[in-house]
């Protein structure tokens, strides 16, 4: 919502669980300082940068505690020092037992921080493994990968 502030974004998406005021209170301030955004909690949307706003997106979907959370195209319009920024919140959600499902076309910052990746086309699943076995793979560096793709 890019009207709103970063604070009433999350609050927006509180509105809908049974908690009282102060709970909701206590949920964003705890989402604001775990994903580092506290400052940016009266900014509203259309302020912010790529990563902010990635964060702030991260933020109201852990609103409800998912068991997972599903990122599109996390890496898309950020610059490198976001973008390692993005892979550390990435790591944290991993690391609270929360699964990521990724979708992005920025192959090396994905697999760089997944255990399985799938490369599709149309809708079928092409290739599948761990990042290692993908860029061994001859067909599928062939065919998405490039002949020189490195991690």
């Amino acid at each position: 919502f890019r009207k709103l502030t970063v604070e009433e974004n999350i609050l927006a998406i509180l509105e809908m669980l049974p908690l009282t005021k102060k709970e909701r209170r206590e949920k964003v301030k705890s989402l604001l300082c775990e994903l580092k955004i506290e400052k940016l909690a009266k900014q509203r949307a259309y302020t912010l940068s790529g990563g902010e706003r990635r964060r702030t997106e991260v933020a109201r979907a852990l609103v409800t505690d998912p068991a997972f959370i599903l990122l599109d195209e996390p890496f898309t319009g950020i610059d490198p020092i976001v973008r390692q920024d993005i892979q550390n919140v990435i790591h944290q959600l991993r690391s609270r037992g929360i699964g990521v499902l990724i979708t992005d076309h920025n192959v090396r910052e994905t697999l760089e921080i997944t255990d399985r990746a799938y490369i599709m086309y149309e809708g079928k699943i092409l290739f599948q493994g761990t990042p290692e076995e993908l860029t061994e793979n001859k067909e599928a560096r062939k065919v998405y990968l490039g002949e020189k793709f490195r991690l």
